[in-house]
């Protein structure tokens, strides 16, 4: 079965007048809990003069506020949202509403129980912090549904409305009680139609696990992997199919209103993947831990975030949440230091985001995040950080033609949700060390670090638009996928893949004979054996003379190191040491019109720099600009016959960047020098017309 087709059925909505709005603005604002302080009126008053003076556009509203919505059970009140969105309309800005499905009232927790879930032990949860409901409960989705047709009746024609921002931030979390197992045996049957099928598909005579009965499969047995990637499946599918569910009475009563819901960074166990084509935009929450280590490696992961959000859908998404100072969440989080706050804000719009959002516009006096930094602390706004918000959104509104410049990516990094999911599953003679985010994040660097826009994207998809592909760590093949990377090679693309790759199929059952025909063919090889070193362990690769690439400088090897038989494949490197000294590390096969390379293993940062950087060369790729001095990022956006050029140096030392001739600086409107300097943990922004 082809493991799209459980795929919820959900048309998306054409774009409206309030989608075009936002993607044609640069938009500045934060959440706003304006239901915190109805009882000082005073608070209220300065807060939308402070709005106006941090240029704030755009307010999240309502998120959390359900208690306050619906104090008892059929009870209303919209009094005080309804003076909140006409203040905001009065004062020139437009609303992000919520569905505050997110944080249930305690008076529905207590007459319904069966809303909240059940852990893993067959215990159910009391109602505590957020997020603590089921996706399942009939109860739930009819309380919710409810709430949110409520809303749209009331606040679809507000003129404040700009989108709908449903729920927040959706997790994950498991349910285990009898509706959502009820549920996961009936997305079993859709997925595999008999008992027999699924047994195969899980290899389940392994163990003695072979099931007779719907009702015997339960996923909490970490032995059947395939099991468990299905119950990670469908978890993700019953947040999607419940986000559908509120999403509803919103398409169906303002048809015309964009939705969004927000994202977080992709470890969260949801495939957002899945959800991006039921967003009329994406949207995500993104909390970098600055300071902590080199900031140019938190501006590297920062960076892979941003750009996975744009790819989702291809177009600018919303920078939703982001903290203005600290968090309170995170161990340690550091004050940002002077220029990181605009900095990050630029890097968030170079990436491709037409928003900079803050959790949150107020403090909050007490509960869990009352030491979250807010662009208004408890002891108000004369301070750094109401300054450095105030300059962000001075700066958006003088580049706000940049709204709609897009990024154009010829390169891409393939990382897929469902891949990491079953080789965090899997029990390999190297567990310790899989890291595939990580190195996911590593390849994509040397293109971030080259100024060479990229995008994320994930393994099934149009792979046409690109030049060169990466594929690190391509565990799971799933239908369809080994043959569409073999076509792209044989119409000229490049393809990069590595060790780890190609192993097993949807189901998590392993190949026989290798790699599937298709992609043995591609690359010209197929692994053999694979060893596994331990962390105090390396090895060297020595790059073959007269190599394709000209490679000259050895490089260390570790974790892992296949062993490789060639059909076709050239080396490009060797091994220098252990046992299989002397065989391929890094191997180049002509297929059709295009090249593949394996990485047969895993190597350091300045060997992948150096071999993409010869790739690169090879086929012509171009940069943004010729030189990116070490610390710094260039990135490049375009519209109609404007590009935009950012500078940012992620460095605690000022750096010299060339430019070139013929750019003006969008913030002064003058001319820009070629070269340009730029102070510690400082950016600019510079246009010109494209020849």
């Amino acid at each position: 079965m082809n493991a799209n087709e459980d795929q919820p059925n959900q048309a998306t909505t054409e774009p409206g007048t309030r989608q075009t709005l936002l993607l044609s603005k640069l938009w500045h604002g934060a959440d706003y809990n304006y239901e915190q302080w109805l009882h000082a009126p005073e608070v209220l008053d300065e807060d939308f003069r402070l709005m106006g003076e941090a240029h704030c556009n755009i307010m999240s509203v309502g998120i959390f506020a359900w208690s306050m919505l619906e104090p008892s059970e059929g009870e209303y009140s919209f009094d005080w949202l309804d003076g909140l969105m006409d203040r905001l309309t009065e004062n020139g800005m437009f609303a992000a509403l919520a569905t505050p499905s997110a944080a249930p009232p305690p008076w529905l927790s207590q007459r319904y129980p069966e809303t909240r879930r059940v852990n893993a032990q067959g215990r159910r949860e009391p109602h505590r912090r957020r997020q603590n409901f089921c996706y399942s409960s009939p109860v739930y989705r009819q309380k919710t549904a409810e709430m949110n047709r409520r809303l749209a009746e009331r606040y679809g024609d507000h003129p404040a409305l700009l989108l709908w921002h449903v729920s927040n931030e959706y997790t994950a979390s498991q349910c285990h009680c009898d509706l959502c197992l009820g549920a996961f045996h009936e997305w079993l049957k859709a997925r595999y139609g008999s008992l027999d099928a699924l047994n195969a598909a899980y290899w389940s005579t392994f163990w003695s696990h072979r099931y007779s009965e719907w009702e015997q499969i339960e996923p909490v047995d970490p032995s059947m992997q395939g099991l468990m990637l299905d119950w990670q499946r469908f978890t993700s599918d019953r947040a999607l199919d419940f986000y559908l569910a509120e999403c509803a009475p919103l398409r169906e009563i303002t048809p015309d209103k964009p939705i969004t819901t927000n994202f977080m960074q992709p470890d969260v166990g949801l495939d957002y993947w899945r959800f991006a084509p039921h967003v009329d935009i994406v949207s995500w929450d993104s909390y970098p831990r600055w300071h902590l280590g080199e900031d140019s490696a938190t501006g590297l992961q920062t960076a892979f975030y941003h750009d996975l959000h744009r790819s989702y859908k291809g177009q600018p998404f919303l920078l939703m949440e982001s903290t203005p100072s600290v968090t309170n969440w995170q161990g340690i989080s550091r004050l940002k230091q002077p220029g990181m706050l605009r900095l990050a804000s630029v890097q968030a719009v170079a990436h491709g985001a037409n928003s900079v959002q803050y959790f949150q516009w107020r403090q909050s006096r007490g509960g869990e995040e009352k030491f979250h930094g807010a662009v208004v602390s408890h002891s108000g706004a004369d301070n750094r950080t109401f300054r450095d918000v105030s300059a962000v959104g001075e700066l958006l509104g003088r580049m706000g033609a940049a709204a709609t410049a897009v990024v154009k990516a010829k390169v891409a990094v393939v990382y897929d949700f469902e891949n990491e999911w079953a080789l965090n599953h899997a029990a390999l003679p190297h567990s310790n060390g899989k890291h595939y985010q990580r190195t996911c994040r590593e390849h994509y660097g040397s293109f971030w670090r080259r100024g060479i826009a990229t995008d994320v994207i994930h393994a099934e998809a149009d792979l046409s638009r690109y030049r060169l592909v990466v594929a690190p760590m391509l565990y799971m093949l799933k239908r369809g996928v080994a043959e569409r990377l073999a076509a792209f090679v044989q119409s000229g693309g490049t393809l990069i893949m590595t060790y780890l790759s190609g192993l097993v199929d949807e189901a998590d059952l392993c190949f026989q004979g290798g790699l599937p025909t298709p992609l043995r063919r591609t690359l010209g090889l197929y692994p053999q054996e694979t060893d596994a070193l331990p962390p105090e362990k390396t090895g060297r690769i020595v790059p073959v003379s007269g190599n394709l690439l000209g490679l000259g400088a050895e490089a260390p090897f570790f974790d892992y190191a296949d062993l490789t038989c060639l059909e076709g494949a050239q080396p490009v490197a060797v091994y220098g040491s252990e046992f299989y000294a002397g065989s391929a590390a890094v191997t180049v096969n002509a297929y059709g019109a295009g090249h593949a390379y394996y990485l047969a293993t895993r190597t350091d940062e300045a060997h992948l720099d150096a071999l993409y950087g010869a790739i690169c060369a090879q086929i012509g790729m171009e940069a943004a600009l010729p030189v990116v001095p070490a610390g710094t990022s260039v990135q490049y956006r375009e519209s109609g016959g404007t590009g935009y050029l950012f500078v940012m140096n992620f460095a605690h030392a000022a750096k010299r960047v060339d430019v070139g001739e013929g750019w003006t600086d969008v913030e002064t409107g003058l001319p820009v020098a070629p070269l340009v300097d730029l102070a510690a943990l400082g950016s600019r922004i510079i246009r010109r017309q494209q020849a």
